[in-house]
């Protein structure tokens, strides 16, 4: 099936690669975009409603977070039908629409995918618990229990807990290692992964243009079922049973790459498709290698280096994109600041004084990363972390934790879309979240109307990558501090880019060797002869 064409033409640059190699993506949580019906969740047609807005980025494709029928007792990530959409989101009929119009814009369309596990109400689940001898009695992970009747081993759920669960109809327990109304699939099972490609084609006849799937180095387990060992001693505050142990066990196993194969295989059949991994845990470098190298696996992964650091600093961006040399073989990085599991980067990484400069800065620094750039929805407005107090959550990992973990739903508030507007244009009824009087001053109509808004900065750094090849697929031929000044030097098609960052709030004079060249972008009044606090300069040497 031809859909796409794999080359790439820019504006002054023809790329002969996929689309999708350097692309910028522009995640969207569907609850929190736009609501179009007054039920003050968002929904498919308030997303094909603002995607203009989203093509006036420059960006390449959405990611859209999972809209599929499902209890949303993890918000969409407890599928009970793969293959439907949840009538909160609106119809197949919408999305169909959605995609249609993402097109017309010169948008591509991904979509979230999971397949570690399912919600508890899907059918499959249904049947698989009815009793041991059903025809998909093993599509999930059951297992009897200890003699003692104890759980079959000790691992732990990522929300707290035993990851095992008692099941009286058949006298066994079930694996989740997330809630446990997310059982675990049996991913070993080749009748499993046959239903999974099945979902994977039918949205591809659709008509999307590819996948982030999530948490997949969790989709397969050790069959002996052996205990994880402990952790070794660290300083940092544990809030989980999950974090006192080593996940060898549990998840990563080796025949996951095998199964990759089997995605990728299908995705070739047709033209100009794009698949991301989701990996975190102990070995992510190691297991984002492994599902992305060859022709044979994956197009790309991304881990967590920068979701969860408490600091951006220089050391720990050069040690992520020296994970990824470019080498022959070695799988293509994607890269994402904020995302929905995090909280803003922002209200993370920078005081309130220093957070309207520092943005700037790092939406410079994002789009002079090598691999895709992913941007989380409101990134380009600035959005912070939003408070949200106990009796408004609906984070059941916040809620188990509390007051120790920093609920997501605070990087999940809605969208502000218009600056005097009720609910700031997001819904006319009452939103599931509050957008949050702090990012309500960050209105898309707020900074549309400032010249010197971070909107009009992200569209101007989404262009400045496109434009240059050094920066949108060029190598990283230097990565290091020079004084107090982080370097960042790219190389690709001729082009040689110099990019600099003072990520403190002092200003740097910066040596004279090291600021000559044609400058392409200067990001918060900075110069050749002087880079003020959080500032940047994008030199064509």
């Amino acid at each position: 099936m031809n859909r796409a064409d794999p080359q790439t033409k820019r504006t002054g640059v023809t790329v002969a690669s996929p689309w999708w190699k350097g692309a910028a993506i522009y995640q969207i949580y569907p609850r929190s975009f736009q609501d179009s019906n007054g039920d003050g969740i968002g929904d498919l047609p308030g997303i094909t409603r603002r995607l203009p807005h989203v093509a006036s980025l420059g960006v390449d494709a959405i990611w859209i977070s999972p809209f599929f029928t499902s209890p949303m007792k993890d918000f969409g990530y407890d599928v009970s039908d793969y293959c439907d959409v949840d009538p909160i989101f609106g119809t197949l009929a919408d999305f169909d629409a959605l995609v249609a119009r993402a097109h017309e814009l010169g948008l591509k369309v991904l979509i979230d995918q999971v397949y570690s596990h399912t919600s508890d109400e899907h059918p499959w689940f249904a049947e698989s618990r009815s009793d041991r001898s059903n025809p998909k009695s093993d599509w999930y992970v059951w297992a009897d229990a200890k003699p003692d009747g104890s759980p079959p081993s000790n691992w732990q759920s990522v929300f707290g807990g035993p990851a095992w669960t008692w099941d009286a109809r058949r006298g066994q327990y079930y694996l989740h290692n997330f809630l446990s109304s997310q059982p675990q699939l049996n991913m070993h099972n080749r009748a499993v992964q046959d239903a999974i490609l099945d979902v994977m084609r039918f949205w591809l006849d659709r008509g999307v243009d590819g996948f982030r799937i999530d948490a997949l180095n969790f989709a397969m387990h050790d069959p002996e079922l052996r205990d994880n060992p402990p952790a070794p001693a660290t300083d940092r505050l544990r809030t989980r049973p999950f974090d006192f142990q080593l996940k060898k066990y549990n998840m990563s196993h080796p025949d996951i790459p095998a199964f990759i194969e089997r995605i990728r295989a299908l995705t070739d059949e047709y033209d100009g498709v794009f698949t991301v991994a989701e990996v975190g845990g102990d070995e992510a470098e190691a297991e984002m290698k492994a599902f992305t190298a060859g022709e044979t696996h994956l197009n790309s992964a991304y881990g967590f280096n920068f979701l969860y650091a408490e600091r951006l600093t220089p050391g720990a961006i050069c040690a992520a994109l020296a994970e990824w040399p470019d080498e022959d073989g070695v799988g293509w990085p994607s890269w994402a600041f904020e995302n929905h599991d995090a909280p803003r980067a922002v209200s993370r990484w920078w005081l309130p004084e220093h957070r309207d400069r520092a943005a700037r800065m790092k939406m410079t620094l994002l789009a002079c990363l090598r691999g895709n750039i992913i941007l989380y929805y409101g990134e380009e407005l600035g959005l912070t972390q939003v408070d949200i107090p106990f009796d408004q959550l609906h984070d059941p990992e916040a809620i188990a934790n509390w007051p120790l973990t920093l609920s997501r739903d605070g990087a999940r508030t809605p969208m502000p879309w218009e600056a005097d507007a009720r609910h700031c244009g997001f819904t006319s009824g009452e939103p599931w979240l509050p957008v949050g009087e702090e990012n309500a001053e960050r209105s898309v109509e707020a900074q549309e109307g400032g010249a010197e808004s971070l909107l009009h900065h992200t569209r101007a750094m989404i262009a400045l990558r496109r434009a240059n090849p050094a920066l949108h697929h060029g190598a990283v031929a230097r990565c290091e501090s020079v004084g107090d000044l982080f370097v960042i030097e790219r190389a690709g098609e001729g082009q040689h880019v110099r990019c600099l960052f003072n990520l403190g709030s002092f200003e740097v004079t910066p040596p004279a060797d090291l600021a000559t060249g044609n400058v392409l972008a200067a990001t918060n009044a900075a110069t050749p002869s002087s880079l003020p606090p959080f500032s940047a300069l994008v030199i064509e040497l």
